[in-house]
C-alpha cells in the first residue's frame, strides 16, 4: 500500500492507494480537508488523517511502502523542502520530507505538482509508452512537467518547466507576475481577465453579451462561464477562446521546436474546451513549428482528469518505495 499527500492552497488530500500493475494505480480511499490552519497545524492534521485513513481501511503502517507529497512550488525536491509557495502563505522553508520520515519511518518523496502530474500521466495516463513528454497543467495557472529521455527533468534548482513565465506578447492578461505571459493567456485566471477586458469593451459600446449584462458583474466572470457561453454560440466567448488557442499554439510551437517531444499532454481546461481551442492552436502550429518536429508530436488531453492530483501523489509514493 502507498500513501499520497496532495497539498494545495485551498484544500489538501490524503490518499491511500495501491499499484495494481505497472500501468495502473488504484485509489482505495481518501480524505479531503481544507487548507485552513497554520502550516505546522496543517501538517499535523495531514498526519492524523493518515492514521485515520489507515485505521478505517484496516491497513497497518507496516503495510505502507512509501509516501508521496505533491505540492505547488517553489520547492526543493533534493532537500525535501517546501519553499514559500505563493498559494501557501507561511509555508516557508518547511522540511516536510524530514518531518514525514520522522513521523512514519517510511521513504518519502516530494515534487512540485506539475512534475508529479507529468509522472502520473507518463506512468498511468495518456503518456504511457513515450520517452519524451511535456505535461502542461492549464488550470488555475500554467506549469509544466518534463519527461526527457525517459526521466523527469527538473533542472538545476527544481525550476525547469516554469513555462507560464514565458512572455508571448508585450501586452495582455497577467499571469506569473508578467503581462502577456503564457500563464496570462492560457490559464483559468488569464481567461477570466481576458473576458473582463472584452466584455467591458462590448458593454461600453452598447452591445449585449449573453453571459454578462452589467459592468458590476465583471469580477465574477470565470473561464468555465465563458466556455459554457462559447458552446452556446456566444460570439464574444468564442473570440476569447480563439485568442487563448492562438497563444497556446505559439507556446506549443516554442516547446516543440526546443524540446522535440513525442507527446504534449495538456490538463484541466484543455480537456474541457478542446474544440474551442484547437482550431486556432493548430493554425499557429502549422505556421510556426518546425514541420518535422510538429509532425512527430502528438497533442492530447490528460486522461486522468479529475483524479490526476491523487494519482500524482501516489505515483511519487511508488517512486519513494523503490528508492
Amino acid at each position: 500500500m502507498i500513501v499520497g499527500f496532495d497539498i494545495g492552497g485551498t484544500k489538501c488530500a490524503v490518499i491511500l492507494g495501491e499499484e495494481v500493475s505497472d500501468s495502473r494505480l488504484e485509489i482505495r480511499d481518501k480524505i479531503i480537508l481544507p487548507t485552513d490552519k497554520p502550516v505546522y497545524e496543517m501538517i499535523d492534521a495531514l498526519y492524523k488523517h493518515t492514521e485515520l485513513l489507515l485505521e478505517r481501511n484496516a491497513v497497518s503502517l507496516d503495510a505502507v511502502q512509501g509516501i508521496g507529497i505533491s505540492c505547488g512550488g517553489p520547492l526543493s525536491s533534493r532537500r525535501g523542502m517546501i519553499l514559500s509557495p505563493p498559494n501557501l502563505p507561511g509555508w516557508d522553508n518547511i522540511p516536510i520530507v524530514e518531518m514525514s520520515v520522522k513521523k512514519f519511518n517510511k521513504p518519502v518523496l516530494l515534487q512540485n505538482d506539475a512534475n508529479a502530474c507529468a509522472m502520473a500521466e507518463w506512468k498511468y495516463g495518456a503518456g504511457r509508452g513515450y520517452e519524451n513528454l511535456v505535461f502542461l497543467t492549464f488550470g488555475t495557472g500554467m506549469g509544466a512537467g518534463l519527461i526527457l529521455n525517459g526521466k523527469l527533468y527538473s533542472g538545476t534548482t527544481d525550476l525547469a518547466g516554469e513555462v507560464g513565465h514565458l512572455r508571448l506578447s508585450d501586452m495582455g492578461p497577467v499571469g506569473f507576475g508578467k503581462a502577456g505571459s503564457f500563464e496570462g493567456w492560457c490559464s483559468g485566471g488569464g481567461i477570466a481577465q481576458l473576458a473582463q477586458i472584452r466584455v467591458r469593451q462590448r458593454l461600453q459600446m452598447g452591445e449585449k453579451v449573453s453571459f454578462c449584462s452589467k459592468l458590476e458583474d465583471l469580477p465574477g466572470l470565470t473561464a468555465k462561464m465563458v466556455a459554457e457561453a462559447a458552446y452556446r454560440g456566444d460570439a464574444t466567448a468564442i473570440e476569447i477562446y480563439r485568442d487563448c488557442g492562438t497563444y497556446l499554439g505559439k507556446a506549443l510551437a516554442l516547446l516543440i521546436d526546443i524540446l522535440n517531444p513525442e507527446v504534449i499532454v495538456i490538463g484541466s481546461i484543455y480537456g474541457r474546451a478542446q474544440s474551442l481551442l484547437e482550431p486556432a492552436m493548430r493554425e499557429v502550429l502549422e505556421r510556426e513549428a518546425i514541420r518535422t518536429s510538429y509532425e512527430a508530436c502528438r497533442i492530447m488531453p490528460a486522461s486522468l482528469s479529475e483524479n490526476i492530483g491523487d494519482i500524482a501523489a501516489l505515483s511519487l509514493a511508488v517512486q519513494a518505495a523503490a528508492m
